[in-house]
């Protein structure tokens, strides 16, 4: 257990430290010489039954509560020391609001100096302590009226505190390592050493670690716990580290840097909170008001985002926004502490809900509801209630943001039966009643889909994605589709999306048509077929027939239209895109010319220019003058229809743009200039979508 003092300046707070543990904790000049604490002091106490005590001894003085701030975060019981002739001061109320704030109710009393007066000026000291806790967490701490000088009641404060250590579950030691870092130095023949509190899970010796927000990675060389010599140190123990590493020094090192699991170094630099402002403040939060920040060990410039419409009152309490000067290393559930930026007052405090803040629509009702939701203590509720408002969550943010261990994090899942929709930069869950929706809302599209166009192998995937509630992001999306494509509830095939008992019929009169002009474009000739009016002249059908057909086909997967009015059969393109594979594998550096392919197609270098075109235009190769080379990233472009899931090739494009990488489906593709909009098939005049285009971002 960690005991921390708090008490107003010359109160007897290093004292009384001194007179329980026998350790000076004053280890500075100045601090010797102004018989004053400057900075932290700390000491250590063997509990009887087992077990050490750590002492944070915190100065009084206002100019250095920042350094009462360090110390006072990592503590589990709060000796406030109060002397018994000067009675409640300035920094015995301020220090006993920040310990409010932090959150910390387990303490004691020492009424010190207790020597020094009668019976009746301790009674009323302690009248004046009890009202003063009233309101606190701290309403039922006993009192010790204690003397360091004579030793009188210093025993039964020390029997007390070793009784609460033994009563004292102590912290969890799940989750991932944070410690807070709140000095830096170093030791002959061992290198850089720091110390502070551990936050969250354990550390061992030869444990990779970073030191967060900088970055720089280290090893865990040699471990102090509670002032003894450890292979281990967990959550709630005082530990020092030895670490190295090739960015490591004392200087690399400061206070308020957190080393932490490499899994959790995720600075944050805006961060939503929920802030409680004390009832002694004489002015209202305002919105952009500058202040100090103080979380674990550290101190930060930040400003103040209302997220609400008003100012926040003396004792009010709102959530708010924090954009820092620097980011820091927190987690979800943190405390803070604001101070004004003339560090002459103590504003008010609370516990950070989101690192990971957006800039912009932060204010929506739907958002509010998502801090509601992340503000809730219970970590199982919390996530549960996210998942009601939003529908589903990036599961990696959340367990890294609080952090979680993997243990934590599978618990989690089969606590709440979430589902996985792994994509390639994270895990994102979803509840099983939304999956449900989910599914049943797509089942529901694709059917009446289906029945209005009888000729299309399917639906677009941006289309289906553009319709659902709550709109997925598209790497989502297709973990959600492939997840449904596993179970055989839908099937994929390409940029189209379909249910799997759907089959594209023509009409038998289309069905006829088709049997009449499809020998022209395949067999010996596929590399160089006919155009529309050459084929109407060969079988006596009018072109524009021919063209309808060519296009109906084309929507569904059948043909490519290379150039206008020159229809390759699918499979045949496929061909092509493996020919011009084999045809650069053997160029030099990979680039061929249009001469090249048109010798292996043997087909004339006319068509061939125009194959080549057409791949330009959708990115299969890459124009350099008059050469070209294969992208390998979109060959599985026009491979043959299949009821595959698409390739990782596919997902990667997709992922990347937020929507289908390839034009088939969408219904702002068109067939050529001044022509009507087609729902899928290649033709010679379009262009994929302009990725910057507004109309088809991810919305």
């Amino acid at each position: 257990m960690i005991v921390g003092t708090a008490g107003h300046i010359d109160h007897g707070k290093t004292s009384l430290v001194r007179a329980v543990t026998g350790v000076d904790t004053d280890r500075l000049k100045e601090e010797k010489a102004r018989g004053i604490s400057v900075d932290l002091g700390f000491a250590y106490l063997p509990v009887p039954e087992g077990g050490v005590l750590g002492f944070i001894d915190v100065p009084g003085h206002e100019r250095f509560v920042h350094n009462m701030l360090a110390g006072a975060t990592g503590i589990d019981f709060v000796l406030l020391v109060i002397a018994a002739d000067d009675g409640v001061m300035p920094q015995t109320v301020e220090h006993l609001a920040i310990i409010n704030l932090l959150g910390i109710s387990r303490g004691a009393v020492a009424i010190t100096k207790s020597d020094l007066v009668d019976a009746e000026r301790l009674a009323e000291a302690q009248n004046e302590i009890a009202n003063l806790l009233a309101p606190t967490a701290l309403h039922d701490a006993p009192m010790f009226a204690v003397s360091s000088a004579t030793g009188m009641g210093i025993e039964d404060l020390r029997a007390h505190l070793f009784a609460a250590a033994t009563a004292w579950a102590g912290r969890s030691a799940q989750g991932r390592f944070r410690l807070a870092v709140d000095r830096s130095f170093t030791l002959p023949g061992a290198g850089t050493v720091v110390t502070g509190t551990v936050l969250s899970g354990t550390v061992a010796v030869g444990d990779q670690v970073v030191i967060s927000p900088s970055g720089r990675p280290a090893r865990v060389r040699a471990i102090h716990a509670q002032n003894r010599a450890a292979e281990r140190g967990q959550a709630g123990d005082r530990c020092a580290l030895n670490l190295a590493g090739e960015q490591i020094s004392k200087d690399a090192i400061t206070r308020g840097d957190v080393v932490l699991d490499p899994v959790l170094h995720a600075p944050a630099n805006r961060i939503d909170a929920k802030l409680q402002v004390l009832a002694s403040e004489t002015r209202p939060v305002t919105q952009w008001m500058p202040v100090r920040l103080h979380h674990a060990a550290v101190e930060i410039g930040a400003r103040v985002v209302l997220l609400g419409d008003d100012p926040i009152p003396p004792g009010g309490e709102a959530f708010v926004q924090f954009v820092l000067d620097q980011p820091i290393a927190a987690a979800v559930g943190d405390r803070f502490v604001l101070r004004d930026t003339t560090a002459q007052r103590t504003i008010g405090g609370g516990a950070f809900v989101d690192l990971r803040a957006p800039a912009r629509k932060r204010r929506t009702p739907e958002r509010i509801a998502q801090l509601e939701a992340g503000a809730i203590p219970d970590i199982d509720q919390s996530l549960s209630a996210l998942l009601d408002v939003a529908g589903y969550l990036d599961f990696s943010g959340f367990v890294r943001d609080h952090a979680l261990s993997a243990t934590e994090h599978d618990a989690l899942v089969q606590r709440l039966s979430l589902l996985r929709l792994p994509t390639s930069k994270a895990e994102f869950v979803i509840a099983p009643a939304a999956w449900l929706r989910l599914k049943n809302t797509i089942h529901e599209i694709l059917t009446v889909f289906h029945a209005d166009y009888l000729n299309l192998p399917g639906m677009g995937l941006e289309r289906l994605r553009l319709q659902l509630e709550p709109r997925l992001a598209a790497p989502v999306f297709i973990a959600f589709l492939q997840g449904l494509a596993r179970n055989k509830e839908l099937a994929l095939d390409g940029a189209w999306v379909r249910l799997p008992g759907h089959e594209v019929r023509l009409s038998p009169a289309d069905e006829a048509l088709w049997s009449k002009v499809v020998q022209y474009v395949g067999g010996e000739g596929r590399f160089r077929p006919p155009r529309v009016r050459d084929i109407a002249g060969y079988t006596g059908v009018s072109e524009p027939e021919v063209r309808r057909i060519f296009k109906l086909v084309g929507r569904m997967g059948k043909v490519d239209e290379i150039a206008h009015d020159h229809f390759f059969l699918r499979g045949t393109v496929a061909e092509i895109v493996q020919v011009m594979v084999s045809v650069a594998a053997i160029a030099t550096d990979g680039y061929f010319t249009a001469a090249q392919l048109r010798d292996r197609l043997d087909n004339g270098r006319k068509v061939a220019i125009q194959i080549l075109e057409f791949f330009d235009r959708h990115g299969v190769t890459i124009r350099h003058g008059d050469l070209r080379r294969v992208n390998k990233h979109r060959l599985d472009l026009f491979g043959k229809p299949s009821d595959e899931l698409p390739t990782s090739s596919t997902a990667a494009n997709i992922e990347a743009n937020g929507r289908a990488s390839f034009p088939v489906g969408r219904p702002d593709f068109k067939s050529g200039k001044g022509r009507e909009p087609v729902l899928g098939g290649f033709d010679s005049h379009s262009l994929p979508p302009n990725p910057l285009s507004p109309k088809l971002g991810v919305r």
